[in-house]
């Protein structure tokens, strides 16, 4: 399978995902930039070759010039549960995570970013088929990630469900989106309502809830019903549950589990017919170990979970949404036919690999910080890292420069690999830091384990425990010049 020139605009459907992978479950290769080769590659075999023309049964194609004939190989590892890549010696390189691959194996983890020439792309897997849910709305949960497809089936459970439903996510993630999906979904006749606890009044918060009667307490003036009664019929959102003060929650837990609700200032009970939706930003399963929550509290209000991923979880999806929200932006403001905002590799890259602590809240930050500052056709690294304030772009790694496309009149060289920091005894590697010290050392046990100050059998033991698979021939253990 593959993508074609960039003079033809393709996008590959969700359908073109593997049904499965064996032991790999489903992987594929999300290409997301440039814009006109976007689409899904899937990894549907051990070992396979991507490259710019068509090669071998089942070879990936990506039709780019600054992507080589054979450009890389990818490889299923049984033994590390993941996808492996190494370079073919192509002409523009290959890039994991911004940090140069050659011709030794380098593990994939999910949401891994890969550079081939110019063309950037998303490594994903679970280890289950994931099936979309048509019935939710992509307006309301959009994106194409294997995660988004998985938080759209989650969603299309707990719509249908009357039970109350917890949504957890982290701040920015779009948790009140998911709320009013879930209230469409219900067919509930009543309206939403939407409360955030941490914004309620400590000493009022009860009346605001459940209501008070007149003279109930002072400054009561008239009777107020409270917003579990103004959410009859329909759905009452409580965003940042957590925030919910500890002596309040029997009190919510007994609307919950009985459907009645009783007045600040009243004895009589009232009966509710509303489904609550909640939201936390914090682990609530945490806050019930500390004292901070009611463990019934949590188990009922918990009977349907939606977890939602942060967008450092879902990077197929973050230039989609970078589009989606520049079009929103320009629609408030009149501009109907707002252009994309187009982006230079690089600037695409930094885009990818920045964490996002804020999420959609920090991507909608960008976007307003571009339109109302920038009139380029194409934004540069330097000017995504200027929107981030100074921040680095990449928070795991540091982006090595990266070589222009080679022609003949411009025979870039491969770039080098990093230098070698100092040796101080350090934590156990990761297996992509020990790939990489092994192969800076020329796999060198003995230099590899001084890098480390550890032992040579120590060096032996992680590369069992990582079933590294050393290059023919390449292993040096040394024994001969030990004293």
């Amino acid at each position: 399978m593959g993508l074609g020139p960039p003079d033809r605009e393709r996008t590959v459907s969700i359908a073109d995902a593997p049904r499965g992978l064996g032991s790999a479950g489903v992987a594929r290769l999300v290409v997301v930039h440039p814009r006109p080769l976007v689409g899904i590659l899937p990894l549907a075999g051990d070992e396979v070759v991507l490259g710019r023309t068509a090669g071998a049964a089942g070879s990936l194609v990506i039709g780019h010039p600054t992507v080589s004939r054979n450009h890389a190989l990818l490889r299923w590892n049984a033994g590390a549960g993941c996808h492996t890549v190494a370079d073919c010696g192509s002409h523009n390189g290959t890039w994991l995570e911004g940090s140069p691959v050659r011709n030794v194996p380098r593990f994939l983890a999910d949401q891994a970013v890969l550079r081939f020439g110019d063309v950037l792309a998303v490594y994903e897997r679970r280890e289950q088929t994931v099936a979309d849910a048509p019935e939710v709305s992509l307006e309301a949960v959009p994106g194409q990630s294997l995660a988004a497809l998985a938080l759209r089936a989650a969603v299309a459970r707990a719509g249908g469900d009357p039970s109350p439903a917890l949504i957890e996510g982290a701040t920015g993630v779009g948790k009140e989106r998911i709320a009013a999906e879930l209230h469409r979904l219900s067919g509930r006749r009543g309206p939403l309502v939407v409360v955030n606890c941490a914004a309620l009044s400590p000493s009022v918060i009860e009346s605001q809830l459940f209501g008070h009667t007149r003279g109930a307490f002072t400054g009561a003036i008239t009777e107020q019903l409270g917003l579990f009664r103004a959410a009859a019929g329909g759905t009452l959102f409580l965003d940042e549950l957590g925030e919910l003060p500890l002596e309040l929650q029997p009190k919510l837990l007994r609307a919950v589990e009985l459907g009645e609700v009783v007045a600040v200032g009243s004895t009589q009970r009232q009966q509710v017919d509303v489904r609550l939706v909640a939201a936390t930003n914090r682990s609530l399963a945490d806050e019930v170990a500390r004292g901070k929550f009611r463990r019934d509290l949590h188990a009922r209000v918990s009977l349907c979970q939606v977890a939602v991923p942060p967008l450092s979880a879902r990077r197929s999806d973050l230039l989609p949404w970078l589009d989606r929200l520049h079009r929103a932006w320009g629609q408030a403001r009149g501009h109907s036919e707002l252009a994309p905002l187009e982006l230079h590799t690089d600037a695409a890259l930094a885009l990818l690999l920045h964490s996002w602590p804020d999420n959609l809240r920090g991507l909608q930050r960008l976007v307003h910080g571009v339109a109302t500052t920038t009139a380029r056709a194409a934004l540069t690294q330097a000017e995504v890292v200027a929107w981030f304030g100074g921040e680095p772009a990449a928070a795991r790694v540091e982006t090595p420069p990266v070589p222009p496309m080679r022609t003949p009149s411009n025979p870039t060289p491969r770039p080098e690999a990093p230098r070698l920091p100092a040796r101080t005894r350090r934590p156990r590697p990761s297996a992509e830091e020990l790939l990489a010290a092994l192969e800076r050392l020329g796999w060198s046990i003995r230099a590899t384990a001084k890098h480390y100050a550890v032992e040579r059998k120590q060096i032996s033991r992680w590369i069992e425990r990582y079933a590294i698979v050393p290059p023919a021939g390449r292993v040096e253990d040394d024994d001969a010049d030990e004293p």
